[in-house]
């Protein structure tokens, strides 16, 4: 029997930078909107993520 493949990463750090850079900018846009908080909420994850 074979052993299943190796996952993979689908995001590297340099994608949670880019994304996180660009919900930087995208904040302000949707700071009055139900979703502000969201995006906010997943900036911080994202910055999680990246250990910072």
């Amino acid at each position: 029997m074979t052993e299943p493949a190796r996952s993979r990463a689908v995001l590297s750090s340099e994608d949670f930078k880019l994304l996180r850079k660009a919900l930087e900018h995208y904040l302000p846009t949707v700071a009055d909107s139900e979703d502000s908080k969201k995006f906010a909420r997943l900036y911080h994850r994202l910055g999680s993520a990246m250990g910072s």
